[in-house]
Parts: C-alpha cells; sequence; structure tokens
C-alpha cells in the first residue's frame, strides 16, 4: 500500500453565457506537489453545448482546454506559463476569471495515485 499525498482539484466549466452564470462541467484539472502531478481532463458533450449554447464551437472550446493541457505538461507550446514552476501553473489555471471557461474553487483532498483520482472526479463530475 502506498502513502497518500494530499492533493488539489478544480472543475472545469463552461460558462456559455456568462452574465447568466449558468454552466456545465467539462474537465477537471488536479494537482499534487509530492507527486510532482498536474493533468487536466476534459470532455465538451456536444449536445448539451448545443442546447445551452447552440452559437459556441465545439472545436474553439476544445483548443482552448488543449492549451490547458499543455501548460499542465510544462510544454513550449503553453507559451510563458507553461514555463512557470508546477504549482503556479496549476494556481494560474485555477484562478478566478469571467470568461466562457472557469475552474470552481480548488477543493484538497488525499489520494494514493493522483492519475486515477482525476479520473474518478472526472467520471463523477463530468461524464
Amino acid at each position: 500500500m502506498q502513502d497518500k499525498v494530499t492533493f488539489e482539484y478544480a472543475i472545469i466549466r463552461v460558462v456559455p453565457k456568462v452574465e447568466r452564470e449558468e454552466f456545465f462541467n467539462v474537465g477537471v484539472l488536479l494537482f499534487s506537489k509530492r507527486k510532482k502531478f498536474l493533468a487536466v481532463k476534459y470532455h465538451i458533450n456536444p449536445d448539451k453545448l448545443k442546447a445551452l449554447a447552440p452559437e459556441l464551437d465545439v472545436a474553439v472550446l476544445n483548443d482552448y482546454l488543449n492549451a490547458w493541457k499543455l501548460i499542465c505538461e510544462g510544454k513550449a507550446a503553453g507559451g510563458k506559463i507553461g514555463a512557470f514552476e508546477i504549482s503556479d501553473r496549476f494556481r494560474w489555471l485555477a484562478a478566478c476569471r469571467s470568461t466562457i471557461i472557469q475552474s470552481s474553487k480548488t477543493h484538497p483532498g488525499l489520494c494514493e495515485n493522483p492519475e486515477i483520482e482525476l479520473q474518478e472526479i472526472f467520471e463523477k463530475f463530468v461524464l
């Protein structure tokens, strides 16, 4: 049995009309300092998007979320933010913003394997 480590996560939301504050969950951002783990998992349900915001293009939203993935991975394609320390990248992605793609407040937890935890949270809150 492995030791449990702390982690933080935030739910990623699409907020089609920011002024209405209506949203639906599309992903999870998870960070564990001790495991040096930062990852995002996302899926935009095209039927939900069409019902709530037919004017939004799912491909454009996927491009934005893919940029979040590049930042998590610390790739050069993640730009200046992708070059930050892993904890700073998480804080930047999880920061409060008033755009179409937002994240919830961060939530703490304990886990043995952050990758498994990410999948479980994703299944619970997104799928």
